[in-house]
Formats: structure tokens, C-alpha cells, sequence
């Protein structure tokens, strides 16, 4: 491999010929191999539209030269779509700030800046990646507004929607099983006579509602702190540097994102992303009650509860031929977990918060986004591949209803608790039917019986 000899403020180092990133990076690299993790592309991309406008704002405000600022905002607009993914390899777990992965943007942008106004790839020529790239920004300002840019484009472009897709499919459930009566269940015990369309009407709710929960959050990742540099002053920074660029990332993402009311706050600490992490478990909270009902519902196929049949999408066993296991909601249910462990780890990240910085910034990007894009393609999955699928087993759940000794509820308003307590132990003695107890023993004329019981 040929290497290019590079610069910065500790010395020179060698960088590998093909590379965008310069000197920083590299050291960053070699000094920071802890998990091969990589910040995922749409973090990176988010940076690359702040470095984008930012060049273009510098430009207006005449504080770079508009030839410069051009290729820089090229260079830039070059990595928002896409580009140069691979040139961005510091690891997660880096300094905490997020500098390295900063300064990895910088030298990205600024070495095919230069390469676009000389052909030449070198980090530092005619564009700086600090002096241009990074002109009016800090570390401290851009980690934070590109966490919060990317967690609110992704809960509006990606999770929203598929927990919409979701809450379709359970209403049309809902409504397609609203004439399905079945046994309810509590403590995992027989309990009253209920529909199926009012269970899965408690399923529409949930996700609802965690849609509900989901929009406070949104609006409040929609402030960011760029324009306060270190510490929150704004040293360095034109007045109007961030107004101008947040506006234009506002347009490029048609969401209204706005600057930050205080500084200190959003950069110090990180509430807003404990917010949404919190917003985030309880939905996978939702999702794993929700898939773990489906799948004690199927169980069976003839020794289960088998009351509804969902699709089957792979063999189940490398022994047992013929079984179907659950596999969605069982992926759903792992998804929830991790969504739940990133929680934790969000939440310490939060409390990383010393004085006019949180030093676990990389953490909370990482684990964030990781949460939000699995809800995301969990919730389509288990819209997509599973809940559209599912079908009633409507002999079953009429043969539940009278074999349980739950319905024997329906009797204590005529006959007294004790009485109905009486009749469902000797159906369980006997191995038979409430009905059939109480017919025995004449509590009730046979017609007003059978409509008691069992709501007819």
C-alpha cells in the first residue's frame, strides 16, 4: 500500500494514498481499536449536512471565500447522499465528545474539497478541515445537533410509520375478529368470556399510544445547540452562523428544527435523548407484550392454546420435523431486549454530563439510533409477516369456552359466589363442564342456563 505523508498539531503521519480522512483520523484509528463498532451512515450523513450548509452560511457571511466554500459544500452534499461511507472508521467508543469522529468529517470534506479545486488529495491545501470544514462549529455544538437530527429523522421517516403500518393491521384485526368469543385469561388462568377482537383491540391501543408518546420527544430533539461552540458562548461564531444553517438543514429535512433556547443546556446535558430512550423502551415494552401474546395464542398446533393460527415462515426444528415455530414475534421479543439494554446505556450516558460537556456522546448516537431502526424494522415485521397472516380458530375458542370453569362467573348473581365456588370444583373433580354441573343439579331453568352462561 503507498502512503501519503500528512500533518497536524502533534506531528506527521503517515496515511494510506487512496484515504479521504488525514491525520486525526488516523491516529484516532490506531489508538482507539475497542469494538470494530462504527457510528451508523445515517449519524455520518446527518454531520456531513451540517459541514454542507455551514460552508455555505461561512460563504454569505463572507467569512470563507466562496470558491472554497463551494468545493466544501460539494464535497459535503458528496457524503449527505451517501458517499465516502467507508472513510469514516473511528470506532464508537472513542473520546467522548465525539472530536475524532468530527474531525473525521472535517478531513473527509476537506481532502475531496481539495482534490475537487486541484485534483490533489491532500487534507490540508487550499481547504482546511478546521479553518473551512469546521469554521464557526465545535466538536462540542455539532456531536449533539447531529444526535438530534438523526433520531428525529429517523422516528419521523422510519419508526412513526412502521408503528402506523402496525396499528393498522391489529384495528383491522380488531374489527375482523370483533364476533370471535373466546376465554380471557389472567394470571395465566381462565378467566371471562371476552372477543378476540377485544384482545387485539388492547394491542391496537398500545402502539397508539406509543405513537402518542413518541411526538413530545420529537418536538423537543427538534432544538439544537449548534452555534455554541465549547462551551456554549458561541465564541468564534458569526451571530447568525446558526439561525442561517439550522434554517437550511430545517429545508433540506423539512423538519422544523430550530435553535436551541440555552446553550449550556443542550450541551452540557442530554436529557432529550433519556427522554426518547424512555419513549423507546416503553414502546418495546408494548411490542413484547404484544408479540408474546400472538405466540401463546398459536401455540399448539393441538397441544397449545391454538386460538389463532399465524403464517408459517420456516421449518421450526433441525430434530423435530413438521414444527413451525413463532419466529417473528420471537425476533420482536430480542429486539425489545436490546431496545431495553440500550435504554440503560443511554441512561448513563445521559448522567455523563460534567459541567459544560457530556463526555458520552458516541454512546448515545450509537445506541439511539441502533433502538430506533430496530423498532422500526421490527414493528414492519411484525405487521408484514406476521399480525396481516393471522387467522381465528373459531372451534377452538368456542370449545375453550365451554370446557373453562371461568364462566361459572356468570352464575354469581343468581345462585351467590359460594354456590358458583361449589359447582366449579366438582366440574374440576369431575372432569366435566360447569353446564353440565349445574344442569345436574338444577340450579337454573336449561334456557336461561345456557344464556347465562355463556352470554347468549
Amino acid at each position: 500500500m503507498n502512503y501519503r505523508e500528512e500533518t497536524d498539531s502533534i506531528g506527521t503521519i503517515r496515511v494510506p494514498e487512496d484515504a479521504y480522512y488525514g491525520p486525526q483520523t488516523r491516529r484516532a484509528m490506531d489508538n482507539f481499536p475497542v469494538s470494530g463498532l462504527r457510528l451508523p451512515p445515517v449519524f455520518i450523513r446527518c454531520l456531513a449536512l451540517i459541514k454542507k450548509h455551514a460552508a455555505e452560511v461561512n460563504s454569505e457571511l463572507g467569512l470563507i471565500d466562496p470558491e472554497i466554500a463551494r468545493a466544501v459544500s460539494r464535497a459535503a452534499d458528496e457524503v449527505w447522499a451517501g458517499g465516502f461511507i467507508d472513510q469514516f472508521a473511528v470506532d464508537v467508543f472513542q473520546t467522548g465528545s465525539g472530536t475524532s469522529t468530527n474531525m473525521n468529517m472535517n478531513e473527509v470534506v476537506s481532502t475531496r474539497a481539495n482534490e475537487l479545486l486541484s485534483g490533489e488529495k491532500r487534507t490540508k491545501g487550499r481547504v482546511h478541515p478546521n479553518d473551512h470544514v469546521n469554521r464557526c462549529q465545535s466538536s462540542n455544538d455539532a456531536i449533539p445537533t447531529t444526535i438530534h437530527m438523526a433520531a428525529a429523522i429517523l422516528l419521523k421517516e422510519r419508526l412513526v410509520p412502521a408503528l402506523n403500518v402496525l396499528h393498522r393491521e391489529l384495528v383491522v384485526k380488531t374489527e375482523a375478529f370483533s364476533g370471535i368469543r373466546k376465554i380471557g385469561r389472567t394470571h395465566l388462568q381462565d378467566a371471562v368470556i371476552m372477543t378476540l377482537g377485544d384482545e387485539f383491540s388492547g394491542y391496537a391501543r398500545q402502539v397508539e399510544l406509543g405513537m402518542h408518546r413518541l411526538e413530545p420527544v420529537l418536538a423537543r430533539l427538534r432544538s439544537l445547540p449548534l452555534g455554541g461552540t465549547a462551551v456554549g458562548t458561541g465564541l468564534n461564531a458569526h451571530p447568525a452562523f446558526a439561525k442561517k444553517v439550522i434554517a437550511a438543514i430545517a429545508g433540506a429535512t423539512r423538519i422544523d428544527f430550530h435553535e436551541t433556547t440555552n446553550h449550556f443546556e443542550s450541551q452540557a446535558a442530554f436529557d432529550a435523548a433519556v427522554e426518547t430512550s424512555g419513549a423507546l423502551k416503553t414502546v418495546a415494552v408494548s411490542m413484547t407484550k404484544i408479540a408474546n401474546d400472538i405466540r401463546w395464542l398459536a401455540s399448539g398446533p393441538r397441544c397449545g392454546l391454538g386460538e389463532i393460527r399465524i403464517p408459517s415462515l420456516q421449518p421450526g426444528s433441525s430434530i423435530m420435523p413438521g414444527k413451525v415455530n413463532p419466529v417473528i414475534p420471537e425476533a420482536v421479543i430480542q429486539v425489545a431486549a436490546q431496545v431495553i439494554g440500550n435504554d440503560t446505556a443511554i441512561t448513563l450516558g445521559g448522567a455523563g454530563g460534567y459541567f459544560e460537556l457530556n463526555l458520552m456522546l458516541p454512546l448515545i448516537a450509537y445506541n439511539l439510533i441502533q433502538s430506533i431502526e430496530l423498532l422500526a424494522n421490527a414493528a414492519g415485521l411484525l405487521a408484514d409477516r406476521c399480525v396481516a397472516g393471522i387467522t381465528p380458530d373459531e372451534e377452538r375458542c368456542a370449545a375453550n369456552i365451554r370446557k373453562s370453569l371461568a364462566v361459572v362467573t356468570n352464575l354469581v348473581p343468581y345462585i351467590g359466589y359460594d354456590r358458583a365456588a361449589e359447582i366449579a370444583h366438582k366440574a374440576y373433580a369431575a372432569g366435566t363442564t360447569v353446564e353440565a354441573v349445574a344442569r345436574e343439579e338444577n340450579v337454573l331453568p336449561g334456557e336461561d342456563l345456557e344464556a347465562i352462561l355463556y352470554g347468549k
